[in-house]
């Protein structure tokens, strides 16, 4: 190891690790997909910023869908994201995804009851077929408590550089917690798959997130000898969904 590689900060090396896996999926052709769901706040921005911030930009391509238009309306529901899927070498990042449908939809009104259903019964189909035609799908659910969620919806309010961060969805966020909460326990426990799983992260330490995340996804899709350098996330911190995880304090409630 040189001394350049070691000058480097835990997240650098991290991110060299994406750097060496981007390298390999362009010459073997990969299709990586990382959805990236949470909470309001839950530092979903702030984790893709260290994911993509030194990979190559003709390589990746991060999603973050504006409501439907008129047309995408009429659509199937998943065509809209069908579209983003990526090519050969890409990394796609979903910043919320097909989700949508079981989460602010659901709280919000956005869509009917008999759609939502219809969701459930159908993503996980959807994403059999994107890990069957050779796509990686890697699906993230961030999760931080009610009181750090407060905290950091009220500083994005008093500070200017994160004004384009403020949504409308944020002043109900804190109002229709437990609503959200059934919610997302409804999403994780109908839609992890043994193709498709889902992994939930503690989101709490922003920073200690970000490279359980990134350790994450070198683990699932880097190649063995760069993975083998990399250790695993903590299990504090980044888990495979199971069900006892919403009643065992795992997930905030």
């Amino acid at each position: 190891m040189s001394h350049q590689t070691d000058s480097l900060s835990k997240l650098e090396r991290l991110q060299l690790g994406l750097v060496r896996t981007q390298m390999a999926a362009a010459e073997s052709g990969e299709r990586i997909v990382v959805v990236l769901e949470g909470r309001d706040a839950a530092g979903k921005d702030g984790t893709i910023k260290r994911i993509v911030e030194h990979l190559s930009i003709r390589n990746t391509r991060v999603v973050a869908l504006p409501k439907p238009s008129d047309r995408e309306l009429g659509q199937w529901y998943f065509q809209r994201y069908v579209a983003h899927l990526p090519t050969a070498g890409e990394l796609v990042i979903f910043n919320r995804s097909w989700y949508n449908r079981a989460g602010v939809e659901v709280v919000m009104g956005y869509s009917t009851p008999a759609q939502q259903a219809e969701f459930l019964r159908d993503a996980p189909e959807f994403e059999r077929m994107l890990v069957e035609s050779g796509i990686h799908v890697i699906k993230l659910w961030l999760d931080i408590d009610k009181d750090e969620q407060k905290a950091r919806l009220d500083a994005r309010t008093h500070d200017p550089l994160k004004a384009l961060k403020v949504s409308s969805l944020d002043a109900v966020a804190q109002k229709k917690w437990d609503a959200y909460t059934a919610a997302r326990d409804t999403m994780l426990t109908r839609t992890h798959t043994t193709l498709a799983p889902w992994y939930c992260v503690r989101a709490d330490d922003k920073k200690r997130a970000r490279r359980a995340v990134i350790r994450h996804i070198l683990h699932r899709v880097a190649p063995a000898d760069i993975a083998h350098d990399v250790g695993e996330p903590s299990p504090h911190l980044l888990f495979p969904f199971e069900t006892a995880a919403l009643e065992d304090g795992r997930l905030a409630r």
